[in-house]
C-alpha cells in the first residue's frame, strides 16, 4: 500500500471527521485505524480505487471505537499520576 497515493483521500477523511466534531483527528490515526480495522486481514493486494473507497467509507463510529481502544491500551491508571486521579474520583 502506498500511503502517498492515498493522501488526498486521507486528508478528506480527516477534514470530514473534524467537521463532525472530532477535532483531534489526524492522518496518522485514520491510517492506523484502517490498518487495524479494514486492512489487517487482507492478504491480497488491493487496487487503488478499493483503498480510496475504504478510506472514504470509514465511519466516524469505527474511527472513534479505534481511538477509544487505543487510549485504553495506553492508559496510565497505574502510574503515580493516574493513581492520584483515581483517588480524587473516589
Amino acid at each position: 500500500m502506498d500511503r502517498e497515493q492515498l493522501m488526498p483521500a486521507l486528508q478528506s477523511k480527516v477534514d470530514e471527521l473534524k467537521l463532525l466534531g472530532y477535532e483531534q483527528a489526524t492522518i496518522e490515526d485514520v491510517w492506523n485505524c484502517l490498518m487495524m480495522k479494514k486492512w489487517k486481514k487482507n492478504k491480497e493486494e488491493k487496487r487503488l480505487f478499493e483503498l480510496v473507497n475504504d478510506v472514504l467509507s470509514l465511519r466516524a463510529s469505527d474511527y472513534m471505537a479505534y481511538i477509544v481502544t487505543k487510549e485504553q491500551k495506553h492508559d496510565r491508571w497505574f502510574t503515580e499520576e493516574g493513581f492520584s486521579e483515581l483517588e480524587q474520583l473516589f
